[in-house]
């Protein structure tokens, strides 16, 4: 009378005796290995080069905060905290995971861990690693040249003459 299983049904396990089709799973083991392979792995390595670039910083190194600040590293503090010069005599005490970016060269970086060894870290001791800072000069005009450059534009500018007020 009621008939539970229809007869395309019953005839869809085509000689397997009530068993299980691995091969139905292929697809969905497939889209967890690239997404394993093209997301997680990845984002894995990205995360352990930060780790690593945070675990390296040491006094003398230029780095870059997450509000893009530029400083050098004064004196690490402790383990998450460090001292950050952003300006001359303006010190800020910053979160170490707030650095984004370090700045100097890892030959400069492997200098400055090679003068530090002999000190504890942290320690208020002056480093001997000194940032250079490259200036460059900026060409000033004289007074006099600005002002010759002012007059002759005031001169090559046509005066605008006021229109007279219509009389209604």
């Amino acid at each position: 009378m009621f008939n539970l299983i229809s007869p395309a049904q019953a005839q869809s396990t085509g000689g397997m005796l009530g068993g299980f089709d691995y091969m139905s799973l292929m697809p969905l083991i497939f889209i967890f290995v690239a997404f394993y392979f093209f997301m997680i792995r990845p984002q894995q390595k990205k995360m352990q080069a930060q780790r690593d670039m945070l675990n390296a910083i040491s006094r003398g190194d230029q780095v870059v905060t997450a509000g893009g600040i530029i400083g050098t590293v004064v004196k690490v503090v402790s383990d998450s905290e460090i001292l950050l010069e952003i300006a001359d005599k303006v010190q800020v005490r910053l979160i170490r995971g707030m650095i984004t970016e370090n700045l100097t060269p890892k030959s400069q970086a492997s200098q400055a861990s090679q003068a530090s060894q002999g000190s504890v870290r942290g320690s208020p001791e002056p480093s001997k690693v000194s940032v250079k800072k490259k200036l460059v000069p900026v060409k000033k005009k004289p007074v006099a040249s600005v002002k010759k450059s002012v007059s002759s534009i005031k001169k090559t500018v046509a005066p605008v003459k006021k229109a007279a007020p219509k009389k209604v």
